[in-house]
Formats: structure tokens, C-alpha cells, sequence
């Protein structure tokens, strides 16, 4: 997904291995990223860019006039089962592939608009509704669409709105005389008794609720950092030989204090699962729901009613203005190059995103600032081509005083402000001399290969064009004909991203039937470079936590911070999760470096390393078994031992167990997965710890098949145990504790416990807000449920009681 496919990474590998080895060595010493890519590029030949093409060719990204009906067709059949969902999505891969201004994508938008009217997104359905008349909806189907278009209004009470559109219809019904009488009649009951639902809400004084419109863009940095964009007063930025840049506490800092609110710089949605079309057996159009179909391609906004490109057909937005601002600011130049990005990776179109981001900034400053820099390799060649060089030389004016000005910190500006901007991008490391070479020589092809491509688009669409339109595509702003400089840039940040790409992350929630409790898991929705958040250093327990709306990413302290500490954030091995030698293993591979945080060293210096939580125990006295293949009990009275292997099979026994009780849970078969759970708890109990992982996922799928049932309590105290375990794994503050108290609330209000659930509700809101701040989803829906409890009456209590 971040690297190219794997048949073009092994086809660039090989050829790396035939390489002669004078060649390999000039590319492995190449001291410059200029140099690695010159050498490396001028070996990209005819038959390989021919490969890269066909394998490419494997993507169906264009419009399909065949599509459509297609797609149409197959949202009718979920339409008519009542899966309304799924019919959305379904429409929306029949707009996507839809011409403008065509029936076929019309008709998409109606029936789309009608699955959104039973879900229940009025607001969005009118959307709909207006786009499809835009387009040229069929003036013979109208009657049905305006109906809907008034009920919407109707429910929504704007009812000035709907009492015009009741009249619009009635004036459309005069003038089709040709409607059959039996449609006629059905279509004008409808109507009249949309006109009584208006009367009787005129009658009404009802206030319908507002909206929360408080979002994401309304929680601000109480104080802005003068130093650092996007980050609060409360840090500061220093440097260090060894450390290089990082963030310290400029005073002491409360758990959950906002640090640094910050927009992306650059942001790729991940593809998710989106098969080559020779992979699909039944059709080329693919049916599944992936990301890419749920979430704006621009800002990463969720939405059921996505806006395409009129170019392509994977590139979809929430609204007309994302997607014009997605084409003035980059996908006019991506657009027909969608397969090959989809081929190149999230990295390879990161790099290219970013570099065309640059030319909307002074990125002539970087250039000079690059070419004044010690730092050998992060030079560009100079080329007015690629952005306008400026007319003055940073620092003329205080040198031309006799002034003497110190070098800021690298990626900030003259002025030393480190801001959200391409000087910081650029400024993050590559560590050349970190990859392998075979790593750069990948890179340095898949760019090259890309940028070839750019070229061949470019000069397609200025010779294609009649001339009184060539003024206007020279004018447009053009590809680099120096193909070095783009190449040199984007192979910068192809290396870039290994270590400083930040993965954006969303919570999804899914529940059982009765959606009475929910489960929320985290999901990778998109790759992005956040410049400040990039210098972060890492510690296996940090002392922050990260989350996202859309593009825009949050760190909060998630415990308290000392002056003078510095800022830490975890890049993905964390010490409730990974073992030491596990998370060494990981950040030397990824990051390039040994980590000395406090958990580590502390798990160094250990002289009595115990088994830990996720150990095996004795059947016969229940303390912890310890050893190598053969383990034993650690009580001295105990001489009980066991080989590991007969142990490891029995956890792999017991993980297939629970993988069956969670199909059937999904299934429905409620009774069948409490038998097999069950039977799997009193197995676990007999050789995993308390705190095994195993033991709590157990407990958790009991919760929830209990739930199902309604059987609350029973639910609530598996839930509980569950949350013991959780507890001892990632400690009572955590983010997963947040998330499991959250389940354990909606359990306790559901089976009336009104104590149990206002304590647990508190609970859990205190470590959410921590991590989440207030306008976190599951924050909001806990407010609600204790609102709920607290507008309940009394319960009047008898004489005797």
C-alpha cells in the first residue's frame, strides 16, 4: 500500500540484481540525492516503463459508459431487501462513473437520493436531489423526485420551502395531462397528505433542536505559539546533536491540555482493498464497499453522497467546492494518472502531491535556504522552472547592514517561525544513508517512471489543444521540463516518509443487531506529513496521545508534564503491546534508531525479568510458569513443568475456538457462541495468566452475546472482567480503557442500572476527554445517556422502604 506492488518492486529488485556491480556501488555511495537519482533514472528503459504501464492498466479508474446501469442496477436489488446502505454506495459507484450533465448520472443521483431519504439524511437527500436536476434529470420522472423533495422539507420544517414545492407539484400535475390515472391518484394522495403534515406543524410552536454544529475547527489552541505554528504557548522548540529538533513543556501541563492542532500539509486516502480488475471473477466493477467510498478524497470528511471527478472515476469529494479545490490545487495534474499512483503506492503519490503543493508558496526561500545549507544532501538543483525564484537573497538585507544572522533551526524561517508550510516538509529527514540501496534504487525508478508520465501527459494535452486554447493550457501552471528537479524532490520525500509519514486514523464503531452496545476499533484511513508533529520524538510510553477529524490532527498531554519535559509521542511500538525486543527490532528497521526511553531502559536494567502478562500459568496451583522450552512452576513447593510447544498449540487450539464464536456471534447464533466461549474461558483459566490477552478477548465476546440477549447483568460482569485485563495491559488512563467504559456505560443504561451507570459514565468520560477532548463521538454520546438519566422522575418510594 505505501511501497509500489509487489510485482514492480520485484521487477525493479531484479533488475538491481543484475546490475553490473560498478554500478551498484556508484548509486550505493552517491552522495547527493541528485546524484542517486541522475544515475538510477538514466537506467529506467523503454520495456520497463511498458511493464509498468500494463500493470497499471490492471486498474479500472476511468468512466465505464457501461457502468452505471451496472451499478444502478445492482443498488435497485439492495434497494428493494431494505439495505439502504449499501444501495448508497452502490449509486455512488454509478455517479462516479457518470458523465456530467447525462441521464445516467441523473438517474444516479435520484435514486441515491431516495436510499439517503430512508436513512434518514434529509439534508443530504435534498442535495441529491438538486444535483440530479443540475444534470438534466428526465422531465417524465419529476413528479416522484419533487414528492420527495417536499416531504424532505416537510421533515426537515422548513416549511415555507415545502409549502412552495406542494405548489410547484400541484402546477406540474395540471401540466401532465399524460401521467396514467392510477399514478396520478397515487401521486396527488401523497400529496395531500404532505399539505395536512404542513398544517398541522404551522400549528405547532415546536422549536426544533439545533444541530451541534460545534466542530472539530471551534476547539482552538488557547494560546498560539509565536515559535511554532499550530502548537500551543505551553512547548517550545530546541535542538540537540544527538536528539535533533524536539518539543520541551514550557510549564507544567494538565492531563489532556491541547499542545498542537494542526492541519496536515498533505494527505493521501488510503486505497484500502481495491483489487486490479483481473482479480474479480464475476465482474470488472467492483461491489465492495472501501474507503475510498465513504470518505472525501480531499479533507477525509465521511459522507454517504459522494461528489466525483469529471475526469475519473476514483477520486470522490463531499462537495463541489472539495473537488474544485482538489483540481486547482493538485488532481488536474493526477487525474489521468490515477492507475499508475494506485501502482507507485501512498508514498510515490504523497511525494508528487507535496512537491505540486509546493508551487503555491515562496519555495524559491527553500531552494536558497537549501543551497546555503551544510547539509550536502538536501540541495536541489536550482531551476526557475520549478518555482519563481525570488528577486532578493535570504539574508541580503542584514548582511548589506553588516548585520550578523544566526542560521535558524532547520525548517524554520528567517525569522526562526517554524510554520505549517513546504520549507518544513522539505526540511524533513530522508536518511539517505539510512535506506539500503536497493530501497533508493526502487524509489528512484518509481519516480523517475512517474515523472516521464507527467511529462508525456503534459506535452499530450498542449499539442492536443486547438490553438486558441494553447495560450490558456501554457498559462495553466506546467510540469517542470527539467524532469531532475521534480524527481530529485519527490525521491526527497518518497525517503522522507518512511520515518516522518503520520498514518491518519479514525474510530469506527460497529455493533450487535440491536445496536444496543457498540465496539469501536481503529482504523488507518489516510497517510499524511504533519511538520510539527514530525518533531515529536518518540518514547514507548508517551506522554501524549494523538487523534484526528478529518485532516487535522490533535496532540493532548495524556498525563501530566513537568516543565522542562519534553513533548513525547509514541510511533506505533508501544510498551502495553509490544515486549522490548520487539520494539527495538521495529524502530531500528523503520525509524533508524535505538530507543533509550524510560520503559526500555528500565526493562534493561531489570536483573529478574518475570514471564509477563501474556504468560502461561500452572493447572495444578495457578502461579506462573517460567523457563525456556520446558517451563515450570515458580512456587517451591509446586514441581509441576510443561513444554512450551504443548502449551503454544493449546493458545493456538483455544484462538480457533474463539475465531468460530466470533463468526457465530456475527451470524446471530447467540446461544452456540456462549456455549464455545464459555467452554474456551474454562480452558484459558486452566493456562494463561489473569491478564492474558486471550482471556479478556474472551470476556469481551461473553459481554456481548449476553448483551444481545438483553441479559444485562450477566453482560456487565464479563464486560468487567474484561476490563481488569485491559486495565493491567494498558493502565487505567489509557485510551483502550476509555473505549471498554465507554461499552460497560452503554451496558449499565441499557439494563437500567442507573448507579452502575452514571459511575461508569463519569468514568469513562474523565479518561476520553483526556485523549478525545468534548467533541469526541463516544464523549457526546455519553452526555447524552447521563442527560437521559438525570431527566428521569424520581422513583417513589413506599412507606415500608
Amino acid at each position: 500500500m505505501d511501497l509500489p506492488v509487489e510485482e514492480w518492486t520485484s521487477h525493479i529488485l531484479q533488475k538491481w540484481s543484475l546490475l553490473p556491480k560498478s554500478i551498484q556501488v556508484t548509486i550505493s555511495t552517491a552522495e547527493t540525492l541528485n546524484d542517486i537519482f541522475l544515475h538510477s533514472s538514466s537506467l529506467l528503459q523503454p520495456e520497463d516503463e511498458i511493464f509498468l504501464k500494463r500493470l497499471s492498466g490492471d486498474y479500472l479508474v476511468g468512466k465505464d459508459p457501461d457502468a452505471p446501469l451496472f451499478y444502478r442496477e445492482e443498488g435497485n436489488k439492495k434497494f428493494q431487501k431494505k439495505d439502504y446502505l449499501e444501495a448508497t454506495v452502490l449509486y455512488s459507484k454509478g455517479v462516479s462513473h457518470s458523465r456530467p450533465h447525462t441521464e445516467d448520472i441523473s438517474l444516479c443521483y435520484t435514486n441515491r437520493s431516495a436510499a439517503l431519504f430512508h436513512l434518514g439524511q434529509y439534508e443530504t437527500c435534498l442535495k441529491d436531489i438538486n444535483r440530479a436536476q443540475m444534470h438534466g434529470y428526465p422531465e417524465r420522472l419529476q413528479p416522484k423526485m419533487l414528492l420527495r423533495k417536499a416531504e424532505c422539507l416537510v421533515t426537515l420544517g422548513r416549511l415555507p420551502e415545502a409549502s412552495q414545492a406542494i405548489s410547484d407539484l400541484e402546477s406540474n400535475f395540471a401540466a401532465k395531462p399524460t401521467l396514467a390515472a392510477s399514478q396520478l391518484q397515487i401521486l396527488q394522495r401523497t400529496l395531500c397528505h404532505l399539505k395536512i403534515k404542513v398544517q398541522e406543524k404551522e400549528n405547532l410552536t415546536e422549536a426544533f433542536p439545533a444541530a451541534l454544529t460545534k466542530a472539530f475547527e471551534d476547539v482552538d489552541l488557547r494560546q498560539e505559539n509565536e515559535q511554532i505554528s499550530s502548537a500551543s504557548s505551553s512547548v517550545s522548540l530546541c535542538t540537540d546533536p544527538l536528539k535533533g529538533r524536539y518539543l520541551v513543556a514550557t510549564k507544567d501541563i494538565l492531563p489532556g491540555e491541547l499542545l498542537v492542532k494542526e492541519h496536515a500539509f498533505v494527505s493521501v486516502l488510503n486505497p484500502g482493498e481495491m483489487p486490479p480488475r483481473h482479480h474479480s471473477l464475476e465482474s470488472k466493477w467492483d461491489t465492495r464497499v472501501t474507503t475510498g467510498d465513504l470518505y472525501c478524497h480531499r479533507c477525509l470528511k465521511h459522507t454517504l453522497a459522494t461528489v466525483p471527478c469529471d475526469g475519473c472515476s476514483y477520486a470522490k469529494y463531499c462537495s463541489q467546492e472539495c473537488m474544485q479545490q482538489a483540481w486547482d490545487l493538485y488532481h488536474s495534474v493526477e487525474c489521468s494518472q490515477g492507475a499508475l499512483l494506485l501502482t507507485l503506492g501512498v508514498f510515490c503519490h504523497i511525494a508528487l502531491r507535496s512537491t505540486l503543493l509546493a508551487r503555491f508558496e515562496d519555495a524559491g526561500k527553500v531552494m536558497k535556504l537549501c543551497g546555503e545549507s551544510s547539509n550536502r544532501d538536501i540541495c536541489l538543483p536550482e531551476s526557475k522552472n520549478l518555482v519563481q525564484m525570488l528577486s532578493y537573497d535570504l539574508g541580503g538585507e542584514s548582511e548589506k547592514k553588516g548585520k550578523t544572522v544566526e542560521a535558524p533551526i532547520p525548517g524554520c524561517d528567517i525569522n526562526g517561525k517554524y510554520k505549517n508550510n513546504y520549507n518544513a516538509v522539505f526540511h524533513l529527514l530522508p536518511h539517505t544513508e539510512n535506506h539500503s540501496p536497493e530501497h533508493k534504487f526502487l524509489c528512484a525508478l518509481s519516480v523517475s517512471a512517474l515523472c516521464r508520465q507527467l511529462e508525456a501527459a503534459s506535452l499530450q494535452v498542449f499539442t492536443a489543444a486547438p490553438k486558441s486554447c494553447r495560450l490558456k493550457a501554457v498559462e495553466a501552471p506546467a510540469l517542470c521540463p527539467e524532469l531532475s528537479v521534480w524527481g530529485v524532490a519527490m525521491l526527497r520525500h518518497m525517503l522522507q516518509l518512511q520515518c516522518n509519514a503520520q498514518a491518519i486514523t479514525t474510530i469506527q464503531q460497529t455493533g450487535s443487531k440491536e445496536k444496543l452496545i457498540t465496539d469501536s476499533r481503529q482504523v488507518r484511513l489516510a497517510t499524511g506529513l504533519f511538520p510539527v508533529i514530525s518533531l515529536l520524538n518518540h518514547s514507548c510510553s508517551p506522554n501524549t496521545s494523538v487523534s484526528f477529524i478529518s485532516t487535522s490532527a490533535t496532540i493532548r498531554a495524556s498525563q501530566q508534564i513537568r516543565k522542562g519535559q519534553e513533548i513525547l509521542h509514541c510511533y506505533g511500538p508501544h510498551e502495553s503491546r509490544m515486549g522490548v525486543a520487539e520494539r527495538h527490532q521495529k524502530l531500528k528497521s523503520q525509524y533508524f534508531f535505538d530507543c533509550n526511553c524510560s520503559p526500555c531502559e528500565r526493562e534493561k536494567q531489570s536483573s529478574q525479568k518475570g514471564p509477563g502478562r501474556e504468560a502461561f500459568c500452572c493447572h495444578a496451583c495457578g502461579a506462573l510458569l517460567q523457563g525456556g522450552d520446558v517451563l515450570s512452576c515458580g512456587t517451591a513447593s509446586c514441581t509441576e513443568s510443561v513444554s512450551r510447544d504443548h502449551l503454544v498449540s493449546r493458545l493456538q487450539n483455544l484462538q480457533q475456538q474463539v475465531g468460530m464464536a466470533r463468526k457465530l456471534l456475527r451470524n446471530g447464533k447467540l446461544e452456540r457462541a456462549i456455549q464455545l466461549l464459555l467452554r474456551g474461558q474454562h480452558d484459558a483459566e486452566s493456562f494463561l495468566s489473569s491478564e492474558h490477552s486471550m482471556v479478556g478477548e474472551i470476556e469481551d465476546h461473553l459481554a456481548r452475546a449476553y448483551a444481545a440477549l438483553g441479559d444485562w447483568e450477566k453482560s456487565a460482569a464479563h464486560l468487567q472482567k474484561s476490563l481488569r485485563v485491559v486495565e493491567a495491559c494498558h493502565g487505567p488512563s489509557s485510551i483502550e480503557m476509555g473505549h471498554e467504559l465507554f461499552k460497560l456505560a452503554q451496558i449499565f443504561f441499557n439494563g437500567f442500572a442507573i448507579p452502575e451507570a452514571l459511575n461508569t459514565i463519569q468514568k469513562a468520560e474523565e479518561v476520553l476527554l483526556v485523549h478525545y477532548g468534548p467533541w469526541n463521538n463516544e464523549v457526546q454520546e455519553l452526555q447524552k445517556m447521563k442527560s437521559c438519566i438525570l431527566d428521569l422522575p424520581p422513583i417513589p418510594v413506599g412507606p415500608n422502604e
